[in-house]
């Protein structure tokens, strides 16, 4: 099946305690079915001090489930489903089922 949200995407997050916030998908776990946000579900981290890296404590993104986000509506930034639509030159493009709108091509 057809991704419907992929990297570079902006969502909404749906459940938990980030909820209302949106952010751009930084990366993509698709055997986890879960995703990077940035700035969403950020998590506190202890990290050991290595060459490149201080010892401390750090902040970072958690992967956040698929089902508790929803891509943002290109019209007006709420969340929407995702539908496929086949364009006359053959291309599979994705829509937004909110507005109708393209969200690719």
């Amino acid at each position: 099946m057809a991704a419907k949200i992929k990297k570079g995407d902006t969502v909404v997050v749906l459940t938990g305690r980030d909820k209302g916030k949106s952010g751009e998908v930084i990366q993509m776990l698709p055997a986890d079915n879960k995703a990077l946000v940035r700035g969403i579900n950020m998590v506190r981290r202890h990290q050991k001090q290595t060459q490149s890296q201080e010892a401390g404590i750090v902040s970072k993104e958690a992967p956040i489930h698929l089902s508790n986000i929803a891509l943002a509506d290109p019209k007006d930034g709420k969340a929407t489903r995702v539908g496929f639509k086949v364009q006359d030159d053959g291309a599979k493009v994705r829509v937004a089922k909110r507005s109708g709108d393209l969200i690719d091509g």
